[in-house]
């Protein structure tokens, strides 16, 4: 059942748990995310980068996404995301191929610059009754930056926070708090008091946090205890898919219905979705 995004993290937030935000590309992965959300009863939300769309076709993808959300899900309510939009272009096809939230990340620019961007892709998406995402801060990626950050200048700035959410009117963000994407090398301790503090100046607003793919239990723990209502997951996804194709084809490949293969690695999906889905929800209930 198709739900929408900025319902789905409210929810979670008044009940004390969190969500998961599950990157696709393809049919299968977008079957296993739902069937997995079927089969535990717990929201979710299905989202989908520009990259992804680049490869698949924007009406391809947006057609396949929401089929299957409409027929796989029953009745839990599940979103349909933009992850990591970059430009005003990006968020518009998003929302022309039926998304009900989008991200706008201009992380890497100045706080007026990212301020001005955000506020033209609100006042746009709010107009068609799509809820938007923002980004303050910079949460790492391996093969952009080095891993020598300085992790003071990359994590959220609290008070900027606060006037980015005022001034734009933007209805969830995305923060840094030591967090990185991919096999990024992250602080031991993420900063649970900065946490605290954005959360503080923006009671209302949903946070969430991206490039926890890795995050254990007692991490996840921490984070939804001091605010955080959803958690990107991309790269635990893939590793899944690709170890349990590789698994079934070797030693050798003794088949020739490519189907059988495939089906197996979005089993993987499924199964970790379910156990990511267990985890967040869990968290601290």
């Amino acid at each position: 059942m198709r739900g929408k995004t900025i319902e789905i993290l409210k929810e979670a937030s008044d009940k004390g748990y969190a969500v998961g935000a599950f990157n696709t590309f393809s049919m299968e992965f977008t079957q296993g995310i739902a069937w997995a959300a079927k089969e535990t009863g717990r929201s979710c939300v299905i989202q989908v980068t520009p990259s992804s769309i680049k490869y698949a076709g924007a009406k391809v993808l947006g057609k396949v996404v929401r089929a299957v959300i409409d027929e796989d899900t029953g009745s839990v309510p599940v979103g349909f995301h933009l992850d990591h939009g970059k430009t005003f272009e990006d968020v518009v096809t998003g929302i022309e191929m039926g998304m009900d939230s989008v991200m706008i990340d201009a992380s890497t620019e100045d706080l007026e610059k990212n301020i001005s961007i955000t506020k033209r892709v609100v006042e746009y998406a709010h107009k068609h009754n799509v809820t938007v995402q923002a980004e303050l801060g910079r949460v790492p990626y391996v093969g952009r930056d080095g891993q020598t950050v300085d992790w003071s200048q990359a994590m959220t700035n609290p008070e900027e926070a606060k006037k980015l959410v005022e001034e734009t009117g933007v209805d969830a963000l995305a923060i840094g708090i030591g967090n990185a994407h991919g096999f990024f090398r992250e602080p031991e301790v993420p900063d649970w008091e900065r946490l605290e503090k954005i959360k503080s100046l923006i009671p209302n607003t949903p946070l969430i946090m991206h490039g926890a793919s890795d995050w254990g239990k007692e991490k996840v723990k921490e984070a939804v205890a001091r605010g955080v209502v959803c958690f990107n997951v991309d790269t635990d996804l893939r590793l899944a898919f690709i170890n349990a194709t590789c698994s079934h084809i070797m030693p050798k490949c003794d088949f020739t219905d490519p189907r059988k293969a495939v089906a197996v690695a979005r089993e993987a999906v499924k199964d970790k979705v379910m156990e990511k889905i267990g985890m967040f929800y869990n968290a601290v209930l």
